[in-house]
């Protein structure tokens, strides 16, 4: 058995901060689903709930017996292993369970997996707990995206109430320069003893030419610049899959621009504000990242040079497109169960971003975590880096 202080405290202090993000909102803004790709807070909330009594609980504390037994359908995200599920797009159909509801069972739950850690337990169990804990973390930061992305439609532009618990603006003022990587063997993947998320594992060695890789991310002004040349319109820029996803969606502008009255604008959790052209560029596609890119005459890195790299930049401001597949490493292996369906089964036709940003949950960073999404996804907060 292991000392089960450590793991509590960071049980309480992890599942607090979900529903302290969440208390600022209005009863409507829990259950709104603007797209199939994004939650509603009310079902984020139950998820990550579902996740602990599901994977601990359930299967680890003795005469464990369901909260309710209808909670299973409702929250499950995609395990195969667990059983039915509603279909990802109703999950902002879901009237019921109640706001209140939900914080109801987050409590039930919150109660039992206290009493269980405190009653001592064994070291693969607080692995499982761990794991639990790191993925509330990324609904954290999904919390942020989805919101953002539910306000940002709305025509009013409204503002998260809440205190935002990070600075939103970083600014850069300084020309781009470039560090110089040499040739050679880097060793690439998780080594410390710390928690990685299996993707993460199998270090194993990569061949990488010289390279040049910009000490900071491309900014507004930089952006623009892309823009005002008429990047949006040039299709020799542009893969032909994100040409015609261009043309189709009429895209002009990075996610939540806005021209008004002959001035760039963009909404932020704080409302509507004039862009400033020395933050950083966000909600930048990995479509729109390739051509920007090769409009400089430059590229994206690789997510191996950029790790190679990842001491020597600051990084956290914004995650950051690279020209990597999100593909196994030549040392993966995929767990057995519904543990292993985590990520093992998305390594197909997405692209990896590295590093992690201002919306990022605290702690929940590290230079070998692999984020990735489709390469039109622009809710996430994603810029650029350039290599040459």
């Amino acid at each position: 058995m292991m000392n089960s202080e450590h793991i509590l405290d960071r049980f309480k202090q992890i599942r607090s901060y979900s529903e302290n993000l969440c208390r600022p909102l209005k009863t409507e803004d829990y259950v709104a689903q603007p797209i199939m790709e994004t939650s509603p807070p009310k079902w984020n909330l139950g998820h990550t709930t579902w996740f602990f009594e599901t994977f601990i609980l359930k299967k680890h504390k003795e005469h464990y017996q369901l909260y309710n037994e209808n909670y299973p359908l409702l929250f499950n995200s995609y395990y195969n292993f667990e059983g039915t599920r509603i279909s990802r797009h109703e999950r902002g159909d879901l009237t019921r369970p109640t706001v209140k509801e939900v914080y109801a069972y987050r409590s039930f739950v919150d109660q039992e997996m206290i009493a269980f850690i405190q009653a001592g337990i064994p070291a693969k169990t607080e692995a499982l707990i761990e794991l639990g804990l790191q993925h509330e973390q990324q609904h954290q930061e999904l919390f942020w995206a989805d919101l953002k992305y539910a306000f940002g439609l709305n025509p009013l532009f409204p503002k998260y109430e809440g205190k935002l618990p990070f600075n939103d603006h970083t600014y850069f003022t300084e020309e781009m320069a470039f560090i110089k990587m040499k040739e050679g063997i880097y060793e690439i993947g998780h080594k410390n003893d710390g928690f990685c998320y299996d993707n993460e594992l199998g270090v194993h060695k990569v061949y990488l030419h010289e390279y040049q890789i910009a000490n900071r991310q491309v900014t507004n002004a930089e952006y623009m610049a892309f823009m005002n040349d008429g990047g949006y319109q040039n299709f020799d820029l542009w893969h032909d899959e994100a040409w015609q996803w261009v043309k189709q969606e009429r895209i002009s502008a990075p996610l939540y621009w806005h021209k008004i009255d002959g001035k760039w604008m963009h909404y932020t959790l704080t409302g509507l504000q004039p862009v400033n052209p020395d933050q950083l560029v966000t909600h930048i596609s990995y479509y729109e990242a390739f051509a920007y890119a090769r409009w400089k005459g430059m590229r994206l890195p690789t997510e191996f040079e950029w790790e190679a790299a990842s001491s020597k930049f600051e990084w956290g401001k914004g995650w950051e497109c690279t020209e990597s597949a999100y593909l196994p490493y030549p040392f993966y292996k995929r767990a057995e169960g519904a543990v292993g369906e985590y990520n093992g089964k998305f390594m197909v036709n997405q692209k990896v971003l590295r590093g992690a940003s201002r919306y990022t949950s605290p702690g929940h960073w590290r230079y070998t975590y692999r984020n990735f999404f489709h390469p039109w996804v622009r809710w996430q907060f994603s810029g650029i880096r350039l290599v040459k």
